[in-house]
């Protein structure tokens, strides 16, 4: 196997595998073992298009991993691509542009802002392109979404809430990206777990899945309430962000810190103590089925609307099984 790295638009990250050699997997089309052959999918160009970069981000890193292997798996070329941030909406979509232009014969999107890249998904499916929805569902229809349910993950995360924190306690959130089916999604999972059984939500702050601002969210939200008792962050790094901020005022162990992605450095936290549970997907099927999934739209092949990848809760319980890189 042979792999390249180059830099495209915007610095963002751009990886090229291509490979051969039948193997046996899962298909998430048929939903049963079938052989790696990739039809008429041989020779095309794939496009995974990320709304992250990997480095930096254990999720995305997994995602890409996935993606590569489906690579590998299915003798295909895939390149993977990712805007250097989550909220740099333009570089994606001048990404998506670029794989049309480059000749993709499918791309598999996790759209940073599935309003405005809707025009840009269209056009590649005028052009004949086959597409798909990873990790976060698009506008677009009749387009697959293969990824989390993440408003049953994030129920997950704030039913963990209901049952630590006692009846009336002062809780939060710190979502991430509002205007994306995914930030949308966990923010209001956890919002009606955490209202339904009673607890006392004083805070919802936007931190854009990012750490440093999950932090600032952190505090500005101790600051307003220093009796705050729990607080779920929409993915693990802002999670991560908020433990930052629980340790420089020295609140560590005192208040409930709940994440969502179970990344690796979240699962070291929580065996550390210093955060309590996170919610684990599996990111790297994500990035594997949308690779698969687009292999058989190219061949002809029907899709189920939605392919869920599933969650569950992690905590000090089986936060072990999550802390390889």
């Amino acid at each position: 196997m042979k792999a390249s790295r180059f830099f495209g638009l915007a610095a963002a990250a751009v990886l090229t595998v291509a490979v051969v050699g039948p193997v046996v997997a899962q298909s998430p089309a048929a939903g049963s073992p079938a052989a790696m052959d990739p039809g008429a999918a041989a020779g095309k160009k794939l496009f995974v298009n990320m709304k992250g970069p990997g480095g930096g981000n254990p999720f995305w890193a997994a995602v890409q991993a996935g993606a590569e292997q489906a690579g590998t798996d299915w003798g295909v070329s895939v390149t993977v691509v990712a805007p250097p941030t989550e909220s740099d909406v333009q570089a994606q979509i001048a990404q998506m542009e670029d794989a049309v232009t480059q000749g993709a014969a499918g791309i598999a999107v996790a759209p940073t802002d599935p309003a405005a890249l809707a025009p840009s998904i269209q056009a590649a499916l005028d052009a004949g392109v086959k597409v798909v929805f990873i990790d976060t569902k698009g506008s677009n229809e009749g387009v697959t979404y293969i990824g989390t349910d993440n408003e049953v993950g994030a129920a997950l995360a704030g039913k963990y809430l209901c049952d630590n924190v006692p009846a009336g306690g002062k809780v939060a959130i710190i979502q991430g990206v509002i205007t994306t089916s995914t930030g949308k999604a966990r923010a209001d999972g956890a919002h009606n777990a955490v209202t339904a059984c009673g607890l006392n939500l004083v805070a919802e702050v936007p931190a854009d899945f990012d750490k440093a601002k999950g932090q600032a969210a952190m505090e500005d939200i101790l600051t307003k309430n220093p009796d705050l008792a729990g607080v779920f962050a929409s993915n693990d790094n802002m999670a991560l962000g908020a433990v930052e901020a629980l340790r420089g005022q020295d609140l560590l162990g005192k208040v409930i810190v709940v994440g969502f992605d179970a990344n690796p450095d979240a699962a070291a936290a929580i065996l550390a103590g210093e955060m309590n549970a996170t919610v684990a997907q599996s990111p790297k099927n994500i990035g594997k089925f949308g690779v698969e999934s687009l292999i058989h739209l190219i061949n002809g092949e029907t899709l189920a609307p939605v392919i869920d990848t599933g969650t569950e809760l992690v905590t000090a319980a089986n936060a072990a099984n999550y802390t390889a890189k």
